[in-house]
């Protein structure tokens, strides 16, 4: 058989969306279906990272990741629909805070309010931020094939739950809110589902290496990574300019790393590997390479920068 890889001759073709892709069983995909998978994760990768501002992810520090992880949890959602959260909240608070910044204010009311700008912004937000958290979730809910849609009744019990007294109408007028934020575009790239389209991939290109294990594995490793994340990629930026304090210029040209969902999916693949298949670590890193185009030094660096801080952080609390 003829093994799967990216390649610049290779163009996209009809793909399900990245809420299909748990649907997909290990090891019963064909070659056409995971190349389509693949070519079509790869092309939207791009697009996105074409696409990035200053602040992309400013919002994903690990409070806002780990109270969507809890939710998620909490109301028993696929983990598809917290990542898919993320990226959403993300996106929606770049957006948002860019219109309340530009939106221009009376005289009137600057005079009556002697502050600053982003002072108004944080007072607006900072109240609304975890309805708005929620609604992220909530719409995450809705794409998702593979779990239940939270609907205005669960929300505004869920909410009322955790100290928030919220009407449906409010829930409502925030979902609504945050689907105008976002321009209704809401198919955005969502790292699990790089990680198992290229775990398929794997399973398939090298059938001895036993991928449903990996993929238990994996979504430890991505949780972990998305919660560490600005101590995981600060690591890695160290490394990949062997600079122990980087400058402001090489901090602006490695956020494009931070937000690379490919790059992304094999370190986490590769991290898995190494905790659990040390013995066949550079067979699948080097099929990681070959299917993805991504250096081989590339992979390694990420795997150990994250391995870093998992040894390190272990350490401490034992």
């Amino acid at each position: 058989y003829k093994k799967i890889i990216l390649c610049k001759e290779t163009t996209p073709g009809h793909s399900t969306g990245p809420s299909n892709a748990a649907g997909v069983k290990f090891r019963e995909a064909s070659s056409d279906i995971l190349t389509d998978f693949l070519v079509n994760l790869n092309k939207r990768n791009k697009d996105n990272l074409r696409s990035l501002t200053n602040y992309s992810g400013n919002f994903k520090n690990k409070r806002a990741v780990e109270y969507i992880f809890l939710i998620t949890d909490k109301l028993r959602l696929d983990p598809l629909v917290g990542y898919h959260a993320i990226e959403l909240l993300q996106r929606f608070m770049v957006s948002h805070i860019e219109d309340l910044l530009t939106t221009p204010t009376s005289q009137g009311a600057n005079a009556n309010l002697p502050r600053s700008c982003e002072d108004a912004v944080f007072d607006t937000l900072k109240d609304k931020f975890p309805l708005i958290v929620f609604s992220c979730i909530q719409i995450a809910s809705k794409l998702s094939l593979h779990s239940h849609m939270i609907n205005n009744n669960t929300a505004v019990h869920f909410l009322d739950s955790v100290g928030c007294s919220i009407s449906k109408q409010a829930v409502l007028d925030s979902e609504l809110m945050v689907l105008k934020g976002l321009k209704f575009r809401l198919n955005v790239p969502n790292p699990l589902t790089y990680v198992e389209i290229l775990l398929e991939v794997l399973g398939y290109n090298e059938p001895s290496v036993p991928i449903e294990c990996l993929h238990h594995l994996c979504h430890h490793v991505l949780q972990f990574i998305s919660l560490e994340r600005t101590a995981v990629y600060e690591t890695l930026l160290k490394v990949t300019t062997e600079c122990v304090s980087p400058s402001r210029e090489q901090r602006k040209k490695f956020v494009p790393v931070t937000e690379d969902c490919m790059l992304l999916g094999v370190g986490v693949i590769a991290v898995a590997a190494f905790i659990l298949l040390v013995r066949k670590w550079e067979k699948v890193v080097g099929e990681l390479s070959h299917i993805t185009g991504i250096s081989k030094r590339s992979i390694t660096d990420f795997a150990h920068a994250t391995l870093v801080h998992i040894v390190g952080i272990g350490s401490q609390s034992m």
